[in-house]
């Protein structure tokens, strides 16, 4: 909103912008400007297609505008376990290239981390984006940073799984040969991190003269913070910022982001600065259903430091923006109908892509044919088409019409976190009737059953199915007809759908969408006529 300019330090602004800039499930921000235009791409973890880049020219109104790992040979992700897959991407530009790293997490919790990392170029940042150059496995969160002299170098935390080491056991830096396509010459440990521990998320800059270091600290949750360290050779040694850390929000539970940290550094055209990183906001019993989310916080320079421009360390719920002209996007419609050839691109798959062993957009005209596939909680070959839940209260429907010939096959709504935490409005053939409505849930990998006895749908044609999300508080319905509305089962607790519940722990958000099974293998189809998403903070 506008409002009177006011001096920052460093430039008269004109425009304050309300934090989170991208809601729901978005976090590790690596943000980049090329021209007028800013990018932001975010991690998806074990969601296809990998790495969600968003779009803005003014700071406000962002888009997704791409997802650039869409072929099983950039990016397989079969049998990856929840929370793997696509980790911390990180986004920079070249001479006219577009380069982007990232790790595809293969294996996570315990002692060993499968981590391998890869870089993709495009010279459109629509694509298309090249086959995949293997980099290294030796941890994750790789940054590529690009020197004043042409060369380019490569950072990744280190994973150490020694009983009597740390596991983060500080920022590699190795030079990446453009021309051989390869990494070269030696490794080298530049920084140990700081006693906050838990070293991740490197990204390199330099100004002035100086090499700056950006990582990560302190965990993902409560107690996440962004370091800075600098340095006159790019090597190192690395010297911590006084007063570091940069931005935190441990022990201040009165803030509205939490987890601060794991973020950016941009300039922008005018000479400012702003710094894009994750964050929380907790609601009822500390959860957070929305995920990890991306806000941007306004920079100063102070004996050539970076420090944020109020608030000392602590996350502001605004930033205040360089002068650019407005530039809304279109709107998504909050009811959308299945008639074009392909989905809209908020649609996701958990690790796998959508083909035509998935579904289809034109096997029946202006619905979307999902065809049964392996379990709900199967990590390898899921019929399942979700979006972001990206506000605090939302309600969700489609209309389905679907005839299971068995117990094996069923269709239906999902509010999806993973494979070990969701709900599921399904309908399926039951011994009193040959279609009838169940409500599934699943806590901590353990499924239940929510309804007793199904209710019986036998004299229903189209199946309307609702959810509801009030902060915490889950509820579902049916219908007929799209008017009158049945709830389906009690009031349930949607905290659950949330990193801080999930097992052992998790790094993603709650999605919506629509789910088909075929457990016998026969590929029976359910057709979604619409779906509705609408926010209704």
């Amino acid at each position: 909103m506008p409002y009177l300019a006011q001096e920052t330090g460093f430039r008269i602004m004109t425009h304050t912008i309300e934090n989170p800039v991208l809601r729901g499930f978005n976090p590790d921000p690596s943000i980049l400007r090329v021209g007028d235009d800013y990018y932001i791409a975010t991690s998806t973890f074990e969601w296809f297609p990998g790495v969600q880049i968003s779009h803005s020219r003014d700071l406000e109104n962002w888009r997704v505008l791409s997802r650039p790992l869409e072929r099983y040979t950039q990016l397989d992700m079969r049998g990856c376990p929840n929370s793997g897959g696509v980790w911390a991407p990180c986004l920079t530009y070249d001479n006219g290239l577009f380069y982007l790293i990232y790790t595809n997490t293969r294996h996570w919790t315990g002692v060993f981390k499968d981590s391998p990392n890869y870089l993709v170029t495009a010279e459109n940042i629509e694509g298309p984006w090249s086959e995949p150059i293997y980099l290294n496995s030796s941890g994750f969160d790789p940054s590529l940073f690009h020197d004043d002299d042409g060369r380019k170098w490569l950072t990744n935390m280190m994973w150490d799984y020694r009983a009597e080491k740390h596991s983060f056991a500080g920022i590699l830096l190795q030079e990446y040969s453009v021309e051989q396509k390869k990494l070269i010459g030696p490794v080298k440990n530049i920084f140990p991190g700081t006693e906050l521990q838990l070293v991740e998320g490197p990204h390199i800059y330099k100004r002035n003269g100086w090499y700056y270091l950006f990582t990560a600290e302190g965990g993902t949750f409560l107690t996440h913070a962004e370091t800075v360290a600098r340095s006159r050779t790019l090597e190192g040694p690395y010297d911590v910022m006084p007063g570091n850390p940069l931005i935190s929000s441990a022990q201040q539970p009165h803030l509205n982001l939490q987890s601060a940290g794991h973020g950016s550094l941009v300039e922008n055209a005018d000479g400012s600065w702003l710094f894009a990183h994750l964050c929380r906001r907790p609601q009822m019993q500390g959860r957070s259903v929305l995920g990890r989310e991306t806000a941007i916080q306004n920079i100063v320079w102070e004996d050539d430091w970076p420090r944020l421009a109020k608030g000392k360390s602590q996350p502001q719920d605004n930033f205040i923006a360089p002068t650019l002209k407005a530039h809304p996007w279109p709107k998504a419609e909050a009811h959308e109908t299945f008639d074009s050839t392909s989905l809209a691109i908020h649609w996701q798959m958990p690790r796998v892509k959508f083909d035509n062993k998935l579904g289809s957009m034109t096997a029946r005209p202006d619905a979307l044919r999902l065809y049964g596939r392996e379990s709900i909680v199967s990590k390898f070959e899921q019929s399942l088409v979700a979006r972001r839940q990206q506000a605090m209260h939302i309600e969700a429907a489609t209309c389905m019409e679907f005839d299971p010939e068995n117990f094996q096959q069923l269709a239906g709504l999902v509010a999806f976190y993973n494979t070990d935490a969701f709900y599921y409005l399904y309908v399926t053939q039951g011994e009193h009737a040959k279609r009838c409505l169940g409500l599934m849930s699943c806590t901590k990998g353990n499924v239940n059953f929510l309804i007793e006895k199904e209710y019986p749908l036998d004299n229903f044609n189209e199946i309307y199915l609702k959810l509801t999300i009030k902060k915490d508080r889950i509820q579902f319905y049916y219908s007929d007809n799209g008017k009158e509305w049945y709830a389906a089962g009690w009031e349930q607790d949607a905290s659950v759908l949330s990193d801080e519940y999930a097992l052992p722990c998790g790094f993603t958000g709650n999605f919506v969408g629509m789910a088909c099974q075929d457990l016998g293998g026969t590929r029976k189809h359910a057709d979604f006529l619409w779906f509705d998403y609408k926010e209704l903070d």
